[in-house]
Parts: structure tokens; sequence; C-alpha cells
């Protein structure tokens, strides 16, 4: 089977079909598979800046990420404008590099400008690899063990 092309929109220009597949995806893995149960699908998806980004495979979106831009970055954050966030793989896809490619393809757009990301603990390697480094101490959101990770400008 072919590698997935990436594809990338702004809200406005996703079909109800595509966003319906990027929901259930979501749904799929943070709410079934992670059980997380606070809000994941939020009004940031729909804001004319937020850049989505996936790839499909003959049954849908299999790995998708979104780039959120914040016009007052958080110090948190190391002063990154953009930040991406809802990185998700289908369960039978994971361990292909998909993820890494969308990270990738983020950075290739956007690397000449600080970039951060809220990373589930245990993936941080993955992060590392396009990067990033965590900064701060590891923290609780949504139940799961987060760090927050950025990678410098022009890196």
């Amino acid at each position: 089977m072919p590698e997935p092309s990436i594809e990338q929109k702004t809200w406005s220009h996703i079909s109800a079909d595509e966003f319906f597949e990027i929901a259930s995806l979501r749904t799929e893995v943070f709410y079934l598979e992670q059980q997380i149960d606070e809000a994941e699908l939020d009004e940031r998806d729909r804001e004319p800046t937020t850049q989505h980004v996936w790839l499909r495979d003959d049954r849908g979106v299999v790995s998708y990420l979104r780039v959120i831009e914040d016009a007052h970055p958080e110090p948190s954050n190391g002063g990154a404008r953009r930040l991406i966030g809802r990185v998700v793989t289908r369960a039978d896809a994971r361990g292909r590099g998909l993820a890494l490619r969308l990270v990738e393809h983020v950075i290739a757009q956007f690397g000449d400008e600080p970039l951060a990301l809220h990373s589930q603990s245990y993936i941080q390697p993955l992060y590392a690899r396009a990067g990033f480094e965590p900064v701060g101490e590891e923290y609780m959101e949504a139940g799961i063990p987060h760090v927050t990770m950025v990678r410098r400008a022009g890196r």
C-alpha cells in the first residue's frame, strides 16, 4: 500500500466528511481508548488560523494533529505562538512514524519560529527526534502525565 499523503486545511476548507473522520479518530483514541473525560472538541478547532493536518489511508484518517496560534504566547510554552496539539494515530497504524511525518510537515512550514506542544510523558522520545526539548516539570492534564516541549526557532 502506498504511503498516505499529507492533507492540511483550515476549518472553512474542511468538508463535513473530513471533519467527521477526524472527530471519529480523536474520539476513538482520546475518549474510548485513553478514557479522557474532558472536552476534546473545542472552539479552537474552528478558529480561522488553526491548521488541521492529517494522513488518510484506505480506511480514512489514520493520523492527525492540529496547530493552533496564540496571539499572546504563554511563557510556559517557551514564547511559541504556535502550539501543536491533538496528535493522534489510529491504534493499528502506530509505530509506522505517521505522527512524526505530520510533526515534520509542520516544522517545514513553521520551523523558523519556536513551536510548542504538550506531550504525554511516555511519547517524549517521538518529539525529541524532531528537535523538541522538555521545559518545566511533568504535570497532569486530563488525568495523564504530560510535559511541555519546545522546539527553538530554526533548529
